[in-house]
Order: structure tokens, then C-alpha cells, then sequence
């Protein structure tokens, strides 16, 4: 039986016109804006095809997501990983991992591996820290993108603990 929350027809649709295309997998939104359009979604750890999805937290707000690109554009990446204590940030990792299998339904598949965005050390996409900042994690790279690009006000849902 599976006990992964679906985002309801209304949520999916908003989500997709978001992304511009139709998700492949499942989902829940876990963060909104005040006026309920989807900031972060969780996904499935397994895409319908079975294929297995690192990214359990998605940022799929566009005035973030573009917030966040242009700082990537502009070394962001190498320049965070540099700011953050190592240890702190391979805890992140190591927590994001730990979440992302206790959401897994599809035990039987090929695991996805690797804490926020894939990657085991360093980091790999600013996008999934801030997504994971924003679902409530101590994440010290989301913490310091949630910093630099500002945030809206924004309503976090239920997040599994």
C-alpha cells in the first residue's frame, strides 16, 4: 500500500504549467505562497517507468527558480560550496538521503543514491538546497541562497518529519 500524498488535480495543473510540461512521476506540493500557487513539490523516489529520481524536494517557482539560475549563471555554485562548513553540509546530504529513502514506496527498484541534488559531496545544484531549506532542513547552502535572492511569504505544509 502506498502511503505517498498525491497533489490533487488542481495542484498537478498549476505544477505543470509551471514547469511547462507534464510531470513523470508523483507528487505533493510542501511549500506554497500565501495564495497557494506551489513553490516546492515532493516527488515519488521513483519515476513511473521505475526510474529512480534523486530529487525528492523540486523548487518549481518561477520568480525562485529564475532568482536562483542567475546565481548559478554567475559561479554561484562553486562560490556557496566555498562558504559552507564541509561537515554541515555533508550532514544535509546525509539527511536529505535518509528522507528520500524513508519516502520510498518502490522498494523493490534500483535506489537512487546521493543527498540534495544527486551528489554526494560539494554541490551540485543550487535550485534543490533551497528547495530543501525550504521544506525546513539545515541546509547551510539553501540557507545562504534563501538569503541572498529573498523570499516571498511563504506557507511550508506537511513536510514528512
Amino acid at each position: 500500500m502506498s502511503t505517498f500524498r498525491d497533489a490533487s488535480p488542481d495542484e498537478l495543473a498549476a505544477i505543470e504549467d509551471l514547469l511547462g510540461r507534464a510531470l513523470a512521476g508523483r507528487c505533493a506540493v510542501v511549500v506554497q505562497r500565501v495564495d497557494g500557487s506551489p513553490v516546492v513539490i515532493e516527488n515519488e523516489p521513483h519515476l513511473r517507468d521505475g526510474t529512480p529520481m534523486p530529487t525528492l524536494y523540486w523548487l518549481v517557482d518561477r520568480e525562485l527558480h529564475d532568482a536562483v539560475s542567475r546565481l548559478e549563471g554567475n559561479g554561484g555554485v562553486h562560490r556557496f560550496e566555498d562558504l559552507v562548513d564541509a561537515e554541515h553540509l555533508r550532514r544535509a546530504h546525509d539527511s536529505y538521503a535518509q528522507q528520500r529513502r524513508e519516502a520510498t514506496v518502490r522498494t523493490e527498484l534500483v535506489q537512487a543514491e546521493g543527498g540534495v541534488g544527486g551528489t554526494r559531496v560539494g554541490v551540485k545544484c543550487l535550485h534543490a538546497h533551497l528547495a530543501n531549506f525550504l521544506v525546513g532542513a539545515d541546509d547551510p547552502v539553501g540557507a545562504l541562497v534563501a538569503e541572498t535572492v529573498g523570499l516571498p511569504t511563504l506557507e511550508v505544509l506537511d513536510v514528512r518529519d
